[in-house]
């Protein structure tokens, strides 16, 4: 294994660790409030060392090829940062499987599910176990989005870099939370699902946080120009849309094997993605809108549905939309290095990004 190699997988096992001890500090203290509080901090715990760490890899792997002669203690921050970056990833996460109504993530139980699990045998019903199972994610949600804004805070940098930090920390919470609110909305029918709408909301309640923010933090950390960190919003987007683009296309053409989903859920939950905003304008959409957001909706009629939308181009449509989008994270790669604005091993790191999402299966 190469030196950078190895730096790279301790780094990744640091943010692993940081998170312990955060959650390890937080559960011990909880246990003053009573022991179902403590429980709730560690089935957080658990979940959220079960993730794949993607936000914190990027941010340490970018960081740490725009300053590879950093010392300890830059590393640390870094780590640090990163660390509270998968804390309000979580937080999201949380919130957003309460809207959903998702008890699973992860081919498991995901907090609401274990929370549920928990208690069946002493709730009366089981409509005040799910609601205590709610509430507790909610709760958690708050409480690791006021850790991550706080870590952010405390972080050890220069008064100007810790400014920086926490404008863009605001800005990647507003932008999401507007398009978590944007999408109930064209989920419930309130906002109109056309494409453009589709992909600005997609924008921000994905690729702000998971790429640009990583991204951006890595640029403001290593105290690079500020023409670095524009270079980065752009690239986070394109990387962000292709992500969730990806993302969605497996979710409703991709095998089943690989991604452990239920290869009908968006159909039978009505998600309003690229791929139905394509279909709606062509002439297959009175075969696939009668089926189209029924709970119920019987396999062989899902099966059919997602033929239609292979035949009417919506499934090719989206595979060139993400290709499109990783082609102009490319373009903006090689205009920079022409004005040498990323260097040459920040650029390798961020085209591996572009093509492990290209490969993505799951």
């Amino acid at each position: 294994m190469s030196a950078t190699a190895t730096k790279t997988q301790n780094q990744h096992s640091a943010v692993e660790d940081a998170l312990r001890r955060r959650f390890a500090e937080r559960s011990s203290a909880a246990e003053e409030y009573g022991e179902q509080f403590a429980l709730l901090w560690r089935l957080a715990a658990d979940h959220v060392l079960g993730g794949k760490l993607i936000r914190p890899r990027l941010l340490l792997d970018v960081h740490g090829a725009l300053s590879p002669d950093e010392s300890p203690r830059q590393n640390d921050v870094a780590i640090e940062i990163a660390a509270n970056v998968e804390l309000l990833h979580y937080a999201f996460l949380l919130h957003d499987d309460v809207i959903d109504g998702d008890l699973t993530r992860r081919h498991r139980p995901n907090l609401i599910g274990t929370l549920a699990g928990f208690h069946t045998e002493t709730a009366s019903a089981e409509n005040v176990v799910l609601h205590w199972a709610r509430s507790g994610a909610i709760l958690m949600g708050d409480l690791l989005l006021s850790s991550a804004i706080l870590g952010f805070a405390r972080a050890k940098v220069a008064e100007s870099t810790r400014r920086r930090l926490l404008d863009l920390l605001e800005h990647a919470i507003v932008e999401t939370v507007a398009g978590e609110h944007t999408d109930v909305g064209l989920s419930d029918g309130v906002i109109t699902p056309d494409l453009t709408t589709i992909l600005s909301m997609t924008a921000y309640k994905t690729a702000t946080y998971s790429f640009a923010l990583p991204l951006r933090a890595a640029a403001i950390l290593a105290e690079t120009d500020p023409s670095v960190e524009m270079s980065m919003v752009t690239i986070g987007r394109h990387l962000g849309l292709a992500y969730q683009l990806q993302d969605d296309h497996l979710s409703m053409f991709g095998d089943h094997a690989d991604h452990g989903k239920d290869p009908y859920a968006d159909l039978r939950a009505g998600k309003e993605t690229a791929i139905i905003a394509f279909a709606r304008e062509t002439g297959a959409w009175t075969r696939i809108e009668h089926g189209f957001g029924h709970p119920q909706l019987p396999p062989g009629d899902a099966a059919r549905i997602r033929e239609h939308l292979i035949e009417c181009g919506a499934e090719a449509f989206t595979r060139g939309l993400i290709e499109d989008q990783l082609a102009a994270a490319h373009s903006v790669l090689e205009n920079a290095a022409g004005r040498a604005e990323i260097p040459g091993p920040a650029r390798e790191a961020i085209r591996r990004v572009a093509a492990s999402i290209k490969d993505r299966r799951r």
